[in-house]
């Protein structure tokens, strides 16, 4: 089999995702936006499609704070922060989900003395365990590779066709741990809501 160093490819793939949507605190504007400026802001930065009505349910449905005392110009780093945590927990909640993870740490969104954390640290934990992911992932995408690769040297394929069949299996490993990691979060939920 060809020389095919996959967990190179994909350790630069992680990085190159990571940089592009994981926005530093830093970042995030200290002076408060109108709406407009938040879905611009938000389009511009994760490559998703926000509409004010998009974030407006959000705010109707409670997931998110409304903005500072009915202003226009009302939405602040915390409204930011909240709406890229809920940007990376649609793919693998509900709405109603995410609003129950929120309300674990922040119970009434609207009411700022009953929370347990800021927004601000609840956002630089996030950015680190992502990061700390990262470094995992590499040691980890290393070591699949090397069982993979033994598996794919077992079947005397040519290196096209291994190098196809290393990229299925990469494919369908990721795919396991993605899945795995969604029914725990479930199932954490679940548990939670029967206490």
């Amino acid at each position: 089999m060809n020389n095919i160093n996959l967990s190179d490819k994909l350790v630069k793939l992680a990085e190159d995702i990571s940089k592009k949507s994981i926005i530093a605190l830093d970042d995030l504007p200290p002076y408060d936006l109108f709406l407009s400026q938040v879905t611009d802001f938000l389009n511009n930065k994760l490559n998703e499609e926000y509409t004010s009505n998009i974030i407006q349910n959000y705010i109707k449905a409670e997931v998110i704070s409304k903005p500072e005392d009915g202003k226009k110009r009302g939405y602040t780093k915390d409204h930011l922060i909240q709406l890229i945590l809920l940007n990376y927990m649609r793919p693998i909640l509900t709405t109603e989900e995410i609003k129950e993870v929120f309300n674990l740490a922040f119970n009434k969104i609207n009411e700022k003395t009953d929370d347990l954390i800021t927004w601000e640290f609840a956002y630089e934990i996030f950015v680190d365990l992502q990061k700390e992911t990262l470094k995992n992932f590499i040691s980890t995408s290393q070591e699949t590779e090397k069982k993979l690769k033994k598996i794919i040297d077992s079947k005397n394929l040519n290196d096209n066709d291994s190098k196809k069949l290393l990229i299925f299996l990469t494919v369908i490993s990721l795919i396991a741990q993605a899945t795995a990691y969604k029914k725990l979060a479930h199932s954490l939920l679940e548990e939670f809501e029967e206490k």
